[in-house]
């Protein structure tokens, strides 16, 4: 298993790649400068665990690569770091795939504090709590009891003792897996079908 940076900027790549690889240090970083390099060092380098995409790339238009992976690899995590601000563009960023939007001047503690929080929602030893059709981990059954508390994610960071980035991901993950886009129709979702 192999982590993808695909970033035209050598400088944001390395430091990206040396993130990862303190993060988990026996993993092999594969640092890639064009989009069009990807398939040939999957072949080359092994199955992915996580891609990390600049949004900028040259070549690229738009949110196309994200769109493309996802297709490729559902499964697998991946985080859009740009030098452009959240709003709009994390928004179309995550509507395309994306499991997580980081801007690159975010501090490197809380780049990896969301990359790790973003590996632990996706620990498929979590015990699952099936409702109806649905199946959820604990910590998505638990976000949606908060949700419901009508906590912040800065309220639900708190008492997890985890960072707001990691709240965003188990929630966009919660998101995707109940087929809604927001709080309010996840809530909606949990009273309709008995999860609260």
């Amino acid at each position: 298993m192999s982590m993808y940076i695909i970033d035209d900027h050598p400088l944001v790549r390395q430091a990206i790649a040396m993130l990862l690889r303190r993060m988990r240090s026996a993993a092999k970083v594969v640092e890639l400068e064009k989009f069009s390099e990807l398939q040939a060092a999957i072949i080359k380098n092994g199955e992915p665990e996580l891609f990390v995409l600049d949004l900028l790339l040259p070549g690229v238009k738009g949110t196309s690569a994200v769109s493309e992976v996802k297709k490729m690899y559902g499964e697998v995590p991946l985080v859009v770091i740009s030098s452009m601000p959240a709003g709009e563009a994390e928004e179309t960023c995550i509507e395309a795939g994306a499991d997580l939007y980081i801007e690159k001047s975010t501090p490197a503690a809380d780049i990896t504090a969301a990359i790790q929080g973003l590996f632990a929602a996706d620990n498929p030893d979590e015990e699952v709590v099936v409702s109806g059709d649905t199946k959820l981990s604990k910590r998505q059954k638990q976000l949606i009891i908060m949700l419901d508390r009508g906590l912040s994610n800065r309220d639900i960071a708190a008492e997890l003792d985890i960072s707001e980035h990691t709240v965003k991901v188990h929630l966009w993950r919660l998101f995707r897996r109940l087929n809604v886009k927001s709080r309010t129709q996840t809530l909606h979702f949990a009273r309709t079908h008995g999860l609260l």
